[in-house]
């Protein structure tokens, strides 16, 4: 189905989950309820239009592009199979990254040794895993969610763990456009979720700035990565201070770490 044709039966679809009738859009909207369904038939949706509309749905246009996206089957996850067949192959994971961050086939070719036959060969295997459609043109359009994570203990995070994050973290993040922070305090289970809410909300804003930069020149764009990690830790050197800590009936203190209370 058309994308604009589909976004016409979410916004319906979404009306009606609300309770919403042609007639209440109309008034809302200061039109005939014929003009309203006129609209709807002919797929003639304006930008504008569209705002007023998801504001008497309280919603935003960002929503409707998710329930979309949603209801185009977009992936919020991989199969383990799938994650395996990527880090299998490191020039199909390379193309996988690459394609997910909204390069487009011209610049891969530009950018990384890849002859175009191998590229089209990678691309059409990144298609029948499911991840990308390959479409006239060598385009390429990437059916990941925005919401989309990776398996947790996945084959992509142990490969992240094995290969990636000691590299990642070998810098003092002092160059331009790099940051580290690093706070530590006592909190309880309750600020912990909400720290936790919050970083998920970070990183949902960083895929929808990913988004909205896709449309920009690749020149204009530099590949970046986020990482955020929060849990109950502390240096084991210092557990190992902690009073009560290891001691057995004979006084002595093990090596051995603690979770911190």
């Amino acid at each position: 189905m058309p994308q604009a044709a589909l976004l016409i039966e979410v916004v319906k679809k979404a009306l009606r989950e609300r309770g919403l009738t042609y007639a209440r859009l109309a008034a809302g909207l200061g039109l005939s309820e014929s003009s309203v369904k006129r609209v709807f038939s002919q797929e003639n949706l304006s930008l504008d239009r569209l705002e007023k509309i998801c504001a008497l749905m309280d919603l935003e246009i960002a929503d409707l592009l998710e329930f979309t996206r949603a209801a185009e089957g977009r992936l919020t996850e991989l199969t383990d199979d799938q994650e395996r067949a990527l880090v299998s192959d490191p020039k199909l994971l390379l193309v996988a990254v690459l394609a997910i961050s909204h390069w487009t086939a011209g610049n891969i070719v530009k950018q990384y040794r890849f002859s175009e036959s191998e590229l089209v060969g990678l691309l059409a295997q990144l298609d029948r895993l499911g991840i990308i459609n390959l479409l006239p043109g060598n385009r390429i359009k990437v059916r990941l969610a925005r919401n989309f994570t990776w398996r947790k203990g996945g084959p992509i995070q142990r490969f992240f763990e094995d290969r990636v994050q000691k590299q990642f973290f070998e810098s003092s993040f002092l160059g331009e456009g790099e940051l580290r922070v690093s706070v530590h305090g006592s909190v309880s289970s309750r600020s912990n979720s909400l720290l936790q809410q919050r970083m998920r909300k970070i990183a949902e804003e960083f895929d929808a700035l990913v988004e909205e930069d896709s449309q920009l020149d690749h020149s204009m764009r530099e590949g970046t990565t986020v990482v955020m990690a929060i849990r109950p830790w502390e240096l084991s050197l210092f557990t190992e201070l902690r009073r009560g800590h290891g001691q057995d009936t004979g006084g002595k203190i093990s090596q051995a770490t603690s979770k911190p209370r």
